[in-house]
């Protein structure tokens, strides 16, 4: 048995959970479960970002104290994951004692290596994405990712981090395959960067006060980012279950944070001594009909939306079935509605209804149990890929009973056939429910508990029609 260490960004408080998150969470539930199922002992880590400028401007616009506002907020990322049956073994909140503890520890730290000096820093501030920006950062002079807020012009007294000294270690580290980051290509757009030099980067701010303090220097806070990065250790620090599991075998995150976990990270977790992690795993975008999400285009998707459209493992397969890892993805309620008549209703569940149904009436022959394997899908990150083998099984089993047409050959007294047949597809059926146990945890459990009955009754609908 091996440790495997999985987590999710923690999640920035400013705003409720949406269809990005959910995707992130639920590749990182899919990993949990599949490595539990093989004997692992596995810790999956998720929870909420709460410091920092616009946290802090949240809680003012909403008339609440910076506490009052996370602990409401840090709530509906919970019970999202509720919701969404995910299966993380610990929820880490920013604003612990335990972890602002370890944040100012490490920091002592690589400070007391020499890793940072204070300085003076002018520069774009996008409070947005609650960082400064490079010229090359911005398109049309503002931030792609927050163009309707201009960034700030700001000039403050900081602590800054020796990044700088990094670079060939760094380089040397993703090419000696110290740690990865995947997929290729976030590859090749890290180290192309790290190729052309780094800038040394702020640690601190001086004008926000819900933050970390700098342990050497009470009037400045940690940056936000700084502090959030350090979730990933602290927690095996002061999280019982957790300990003696660093470093982590995958960071899985959204791209456009990429920059932060495979470089700022790497090189503070070098400065202090630590070990890197395994893999930083950084997949694609969503979007709405070929538009951001976005609360003013009013088009953010509310992952609970669609469990009380769909169901929940419905939503589990929708969500993980449309993106593929390494690439952006388009989507729409629309597609969502097709493809959960198409390969669940019409697809999984009709196959799943037609095989108990015969072998009720019928009867059945046991036949050995057949195997089948996405273990090369998982180890990639492949989700919606080993979702369309195991949804293709399921075509092929309700394929081969149109073409075999077991009615007619029971008419035709060849009853034993008839009976092998059921047996194997059967068979197929359990495998199907095997390799879906990751993705579809209640329905896998439906079909198993079916087929491997002392009788095999026709089913139920496993995903009942839309209504509307």
């Amino acid at each position: 048995m091996s440790k495997y260490y999985i987590t999710t960004p923690i999640y920035y408080v400013n705003d409720k959970p949406h269809l990005g998150h959910a995707y992130t969470t639920l590749c990182a539930d899919v990993l949990a479960r599949w490595h539990r199922d093989r004997g692992d002992e596995v810790f999956f880590l998720t929870g909420t970002d709460e410091h920092g400028a616009k946290v802090q401007q949240a809680a003012e616009a909403a008339g609440l104290t910076p506490e009052e506002f996370t602990d409401k907020i840090s709530q509906t990322f919970k019970q999202a994951w509720k919701i969404l049956g995910l299966s993380h073994d610990d929820f880490i909140r920013t604003s612990q004692p335990e972890h602002q503890q370890i944040v100012q520890e490490l920091l002592q730290k690589i400070y007391d290596r020499g890793f940072i000096y204070d300085g003076e820093y002018e520069g774009l501030y996008c409070i947005g994405c609650e960082k400064f920006l490079q010229i090359d950062d911005l398109i049309n002079n503002v931030c792609p990712l927050h163009p309707k807020d201009k960034p700030v012009k700001q000039k403050e007294k900081n602590y800054f981090f020796k990044l700088s000294a990094f670079r060939e270690e760094l380089l040397n580290a993703i090419n000696q395959g110290k740690y990865q980051i995947v997929p290729e290509e976030r590859k090749n757009e890290i180290v192309g960067k790290l190729k052309k030099g780094l800038d040394d980067v702020s640690i601190s701010r001086s004008e926000v006060s819900w933050g970390v303090p700098i342990p050497w220097d009470k009037t400045q806070t940690v940056y936000v980012w700084i502090d959030a990065l350090v979730n990933y250790y602290s927690a095996t620090q002061f999280i019982q279950k957790a300990k003696g599991f660093w470093p982590a075998q995958v960071h899985l995150l959204g791209k456009d944070i990429l920059w932060f976990h495979a470089v700022i990270w790497e090189a503070f977790l070098l400065a202090a001594g630590l070990d890197l992690p395994k893999v930083v795993a950084a997949h694609g975008f969503f979007t709405v009909d070929g538009q951001k999400m976005s609360k003013s285009l009013g088009n953010v998707i509310d992952p609970a939306d669609l469990i009380k459209q769909f169901g929940l493992d419905a939503t589990r397969y929708l969500i993980l079935s449309q993106l593929s890892f390494a690439n952006d993805s388009d989507i729409s309620l629309a597609r969502f509605r097709e493809r959960y008549d198409s390969n669940l209703a019409n697809g999984l569940g009709n196959t799943f209804s037609r095989v108990t149904n015969m072998v009720e009436q019928y009867g059945i022959k046991k036949s050995s149990p057949v195997r089948g394997s996405i273990d090369d899908y998982i180890n990639s990150l492949n989700f919606n890929g080993a979702l369309n083998y195991i949804f293709g099984l399921s075509r092929e089993i309700d394929q081969s009973i149109d073409n075999h047409k077991p009615w007619l050959l029971f008419k035709a007294g060849k009853i034993d056939e008839v009976k092998i047949f059921l047996g194997e597809s059967v068979a197929k059926l359990q495998l199907v429910a095997e390799l879906l146990l990751p993705f579809m945890p209640e329905t896998a459990k439906t079909i198993q508990r079916a087929l491997f009955a002392d009788k095999i009754t026709k089913a139920e609908p496993l995903f009942p029609r839309l209504t509307n």
